[in-house]
């Protein structure tokens, strides 16, 4: 049997209050002093904190007493239209109808309209041994894209594993352009080492230089080694060279996989993980930054296509389309192993 309790915003307020408690989870709603609306959902392993209204992002992760979410300069979210105006969240939706980092050409906000959605439904489900946080968000545009995106966060008991789905359905009369990516930013973790279950060859260095990167001579010679392969980046033991970010790219993951499984493990045998099925996200971008301000080792970032934007995935035939009625559903299980 599955029980659900609708959320309202009445229910968030700066004093905390508990919504549901048993032996398996307990349920608090609160507000931030920035007004935004959070969600901390907690089971014997730790806990999430989830946004309900906005983008239903996961500002905060920790299990087994290890906090999974990146360093950040924010102390917390913040009501936002874009997601760099608040960038301190551990996951969030990137896309739907464009992602990723937008060249010159492109008119489309850093990572898309999703990230930072105001929801107009959200919802709490008990089904057996499972929490579910769900909602829905309607975009309408006049002469424009109309779509239904309903995104969901499962924890289960006991357990330091979750989900994080998105269903995008297309309500217009149109087909409509898609793009999706599963936006974790783990936190970097010092001398950490990378695993997967596809050959290292599959990742590739990126080579351009997107506007907000900023080169260094220093930078730029780190990436010629990687190139020349004198160096890797297997390990997080060289942070100096980590600033600006260093990216690497999967392509065509079903070519190798068709449960592309990535892994981070830390020097006390602590491992994070990340598993996806490659017929729905074939792609994933590893993200490593190391500054005073951010510090980020994002392992695995599951995709439909690389975050260059929405003309690269047009030009390089990777946007996808959805017919009128049809939905298309992204499942990406994570946490720790």
């Amino acid at each position: 049997m599955t029980t659900r309790l609708t959320l309202w915003r009445e229910l968030f307020s700066e004093q905390p209050r508990t919504l549901l408690e048993n032996t398996d989870f307990t349920v608090t709603a609160f507000r931030y002093a920035s007004g935004v609306e959070g969600m901390r959902i907690a089971n014997s392993r730790g806990h999430l904190v989830i946004l309900p209204w906005m983008g239903q992002m996961i500002w905060d992760a920790e299990f087994d007493g290890r906090d999974l979410t990146m360093r950040n300069m924010f102390r917390q979210p913040k009501p936002a239209r874009e997601v760099v105006e608040t960038y301190g969240c551990f996951a969030f939706h990137s896309g739907l109808l464009a992602n990723g980092c937008p060249s010159p050409e492109d008119n489309h906000p850093l990572h898309g309209e999703m990230a930072c959605a105001s929801m107009d439904d959200a919802w709490l489900e008990l089904d057996g041994d499972g929490l579910r946080i769900g909602g829905r968000y309607e975009y309408v545009m006049g002469f424009g894209h109309h779509y239904q995106a309903q995104p969901e966060v499962v924890l289960r008991k006991d357990s330091a594993l979750f989900d994080i789905k998105m269903a995008v359905t297309n309500l217009a009369s149109v087909a409509m352009p898609l793009q999706y990516m599963c936006h974790m930013n783990y936190a970097y973790v010092p001398d950490a080492t990378f695993s997967q279950n596809v050959p290292d060859e599959a990742l590739t260095l990126r080579e351009s230089v997107p506007a907000h990167v900023k080169p260094t001579e220093q930078w730029l010679a780190f990436n010629q080694r990687i190139l020349q392969g004198e160096a890797s980046l297997d390990t997080l033991n060289e942070p100096h060279y980590y600033d600006p970010e260093i990216v690497f790219f999967a392509d065509n993951l079903s070519a190798y996989t068709d449960k592309p499984e990535f892994s981070m493990t830390a020097p006390d045998g602590t491992t994070f993980v990340t598993r996806f099925a490659s017929a729905e996200l074939n792609y994933v971008t590893r993200w490593i930054l190391y500054n005073g301000d951010q510090q980020v080792a994002a392992f695995a970032l599951p995709a439909t296509c690389r975050p260059e934007g929405f003309l690269a995935a047009q030009n390089n035939g990777t946007l996808l389309y959805l017919e009128p009625q049809q939905t298309r559903t992204f499942t990406v299980t994570t946490g720790i192993a």
